[in-house]
């Protein structure tokens, strides 16, 4: 069996929560099943607009939708029989157990500051044992050599962790997409017990 087969049938039996369909948990998603990752639990409650679509997995014939729909969508068409479990809702402490629980990993990729730490303090604490990825420092552009993955137990952090998305520091889809790739890098490399 090849290589990219063994890692394949490894991913393949696997579960990914991402929490977000924006520029990280979209690009992340579509990175995953490219990568034969078998399942998706994905949460968001926004809808895809035209302003984003320069560092999102969407399309703008697909404005208006609700992120997790047109996402199924998209990656559907990647990889026909993946398993994609979405849920168009806004992520709350009460309803993680209900999300993200029997995932293998989870992603967090959050647009808000506020909203990435409340979500990295929610899973750490009440799931310790499940691998969380988060992403951080994704504002602006250049300083791809600063983009690290940084590990604390089970939680690993994923950015330049100095470039925070605002008005002078947009999101722009080059640094999005690194992160976002580094992100799932590290989801594999765990998945597969490399890390």
């Amino acid at each position: 069996m090849s290589v990219i087969k063994e890692i394949r049938s490894v991913l393949a039996l696997k579960c990914v929560g991402i929490a977000g369909a924006g520029g990280l948990g979209s690009n992340v998603a579509a990175m995953l099943i490219r990568s034969g990752v078998g399942k998706l639990i994905i949460a968001d409650f926004d809808t895809v607009s035209i302003p984003n679509l320069g560092r999102q997995f969407f399309f703008k014939d697909q404005a208006g939708m609700p992120k997790v729909e047109a996402l199924r969508d998209n990656l559907l068409r990647i990889e026909p029989d993946a398993v994609l479990q979405m849920h168009c809702v806004k992520i709350s402490p009460e309803n993680i157990p209900l999300l993200f629980s029997t995932c293998d990993v989870v992603v967090e990729a959050f647009d808000e500051a506020s909203e990435k730490m409340s979500f990295i303090s929610e899973m750490t604490s009440r799931f310790p044992k499940i691998p969380l990825v988060a992403g951080s420092g994704v504002g602006g552009t250049g300083g791809f050599d600063k983009i690290s993955v940084v590990r604390s137990g089970n939680l690993f952090i994923c950015g330049d962790f100095e470039s925070e998305v605002s008005e002078t520091l947009p999101p722009l889809a080059p640094k999005v997409t690194a992160v976002a790739a580094l992100q799932a890098d590290t989801v594999v490399r765990i998945l597969m017990g490399e890390e």
